[in-house]
């Protein structure tokens, strides 16, 4: 799935992970699936701080989530994070792994104290500009806060599901 490049790229940002990760995989049998199942081995190929299962229970499928192994998974990607959307990946696995963010120390206990629990599904599409920052800027509200999930969902796998919600 990823090329050469990517792979070195990707590989040199995997050894800065903190704490070791763990990918969900939630798969059936569409060729979507098999594509996730193939980056998600790429990228568990490419650390030994990562490892992969298949026995994911999320309600969309093919998704995968990252979270640490023994703790519950708040950051979930529902489609194929390529494309503007491979950076919120990275920054998922390393933030997720304990890696600081570069955010104000404020911010981080605002994001702390939070109180409730919230659900956010962020519809996206590979080619928009702005997707990545919320994508991104959920994600990290997920990692900051265990009361706090966040969903990425690639509009175009989930087609039915942005039909039914009038998502446009």
């Amino acid at each position: 799935m990823l090329d050469s490049n990517i792979k070195t790229q990707l590989k040199a940002y995997l050894e800065k992970l903190v704490n070791p990760i763990e990918l969900v995989a939630t798969l059936d049998n569409s060729s979507k699936a098999a594509e996730i199942r193939e980056l998600l081995q790429d990228i568990a190929s490419l650390s030994d701080k990562v490892s992969m299962r298949e026995n994911g229970d999320a309600t969309l499928k093919p998704s995968f989530a990252i979270a640490r192994p023994g703790d519950a998974a708040r950051v979930h990607f529902a489609g194929i994070p390529m494309g503007h959307e491979f950076t919120s990946l990275v920054l998922a696995l390393l933030q997720v792994s304990g890696y600081p963010p570069k955010v104000e120390a404020e911010l981080i206990e605002q994001i702390k104290s939070l109180p409730g629990s919230l659900r956010f599904e962020t519809f996206i599409s590979l080619s928009c500009h702005n997707c990545p920052d919320v994508v991104q800027a959920l994600n990290l509200m997920a990692v900051l806060n265990p009361n706090i999930s966040s969903t990425m969902i690639d509009g175009a796998v989930f087609q039915q599901e942005v039909e039914a919600r009038k998502i446009m």
